[in-house]
Parts: C-alpha cells; structure tokens; sequence
C-alpha cells in the first residue's frame, strides 16, 4: 500500500478557495535564454498549464519582467501568478506593499494571484511577517497568501498567525528522490487543505538519469522525467513547478498529466529510491 491515496485529479484545489491549479506549472528561476523560454511558455498554456511562479530575487527582477510578457501574450485571465519576496521585506507592512506593488509593476499586471514569503526571516517573529504579508492582499495586490520553505512548525504558526486571509500554498523542495517532506509537512499540508508547490521536482536534471524510472516509464510509453513528475502529482495538494527553456521539454512536461502511474509502482518507487 503506498503511503499516500493516488491523487488522480489534473487540477489540484488551492487552498481551500474553490480555485484550481494545473497539477504542473511552470518555475523561472536561472532561465538562461528569455526569449527562447517565451514562446515555450507561451505552448504551455496551450497544453493545459495555468501557472507560473517567480520571484523578486530571480535574476534581480529580470524573471518577472519575464512572466509579464507571457502575460502580454496568453493574457491575463489564462495565468495564475505566484511570486516570492525577500524575507527581509516583511518586518514592515509599508515595506512589503511597496515590494509588492514593485512586483507587480515589473510584470504590468495589477494584481498578483498569490505572494509567498521566500523563506522565514529568523530575525522577526511568524506571526509579524504574516500579518506584514496579510497588508498586500488588504491592499490589493495579491489575492491570496501563502509561504514557501516554511517547516511543519512555522508553517502551523503562519496558520494561526493569519487573520483575515488563509495561508494557501507552502512552496517547498521535493521529487522523487528527495522525499522528505512525506514525513510530517505533506501529511499536514493534507490534513489543513495547504497545497504544497514542488519545486526542483526534477533535482537540475537528474531525475532524468534514474534508470528504475526509465524502466516503469518504459510500461507506460512515458520518460523518467514524466515517471518522477508523475509521482510528485500523484501525491494529494501538491503541483510540481518545474522549469523548462525549450518546446520539446515543455511538452514532456506537461505530458506528465493526463495519467497516472498504478498503485504498486508507486510502492516500488517507495522503496526502492
């Protein structure tokens, strides 16, 4: 028996919104080729991907300006946008609007759909960043709030920090070999509806090179790459974001979706990775 009920849906709830995000998305960190990576992105969205995350510190802005022009071309209402600021951004409310609404600015949009705290500031308490992080979407900048490399401990202390908005996402490493989120964090993201956002699912490219996942994918006329993905996807409340520069990437992405491995491959996954 796996260690998690097979999570078959391609539109994961976020949070408990009511909205829904493609089981796998797009990242933007260290893109070496913005221009080739655009029209690749620009094909995602056609293939059913619906969103794309970022950050202020991702090339010094230069990856926002990145997702704003994708936004030019899909269009607004086609993407659902996550990006992360400093932490340092939120020992002050004014601070983190203004970061904010600089975000957004980059991307020329007017509002993001979700800002996460990058990782928590140990120099300023849970629960005052959380209420600094609460004031974008007052102000309406975000819609919606969450935290990234955020453990169990700091994740359920931004919960109970959270006033007037509800923590939607932690946005943490994991991949198939890189699996130690399952211990206490997944199965509590579970329990309180946190969608957990996956990033580096395909660990820079080796998950490529995994032979056992070549030879499962090889039963179902899939890669080691949709194979590792697919098992991120399976879990319940977790997208994957990987990144993608080219075309032909892009689509094995996304054809993780669309299938899922059987329960006992998963199992052997389990335990033999």
């Amino acid at each position: 028996m796996t260690l998690f009920p097979v999570d078959k849906d391609d539109y994961k709830p976020l949070g408990k919104t009511g909205e829904k995000l493609s089981a796998i998305g797009l990242g933007s960190w260290a893109i070496r080729d913005y221009n080739e990576a655009l029209q690749s992105y620009i094909y995602a969205v056609s293939l059913g991907i619906n969103h794309f995350d970022t950050a202020e510190m991702y090339g010094a802005g230069e990856a926002e300006e990145f997702i704003g022009r994708v936004v030019r071309e899909v269009g607004r209402d086609s993407v659902f946008i996550t990006t992360k600021l400093y932490p340092y951004r939120f020992r002050d409310r004014d601070e983190a609007v203004k970061a904010a609404r600089q975000s957004a600015e980059r991307m020329g949009v007017k509002y993001i759909d979700l800002v996460l705290i990058h990782w928590p500031d140990p120099q300023v308490s849970i629960q005052e960043q959380v209420r600094n992080l609460e004031a974008i979407a007052e102000a309406g900048v975000a819609r919606y709030i969450g935290v990234s490399n955020f453990d169990v401990s700091e994740l359920e202390e931004a919960i109970y920090a959270a006033r007037k908005h509800e923590i939607v996402v932690d946005q943490v490493k994991y991949s198939v070999v890189d699996r130690r989120i399952e211990r206490s964090l997944l199965p509590f993201a579970i329990k309180n509806g946190i969608t957990i956002q996956a990033y580096s699912p395909l660990e820079r490219g080796q998950v490529a090179h995994i032979k056992l996942l070549a030879r499962i994918g090889r039963k179902y006329g899939k890669t080691a790459i949709q194979v590792g993905l697919n098992f991120v996807i399976s879990r319940p409340r977790v997208v994957a974001i990987p990144k993608a520069e080219k075309k032909e990437h892009v689509k094995e992405i996304a054809e993780s979706m669309g299938w899922r491995l059987n329960e006992e491959d998963i199992e052997y996954i389990e335990t033999k990775l």
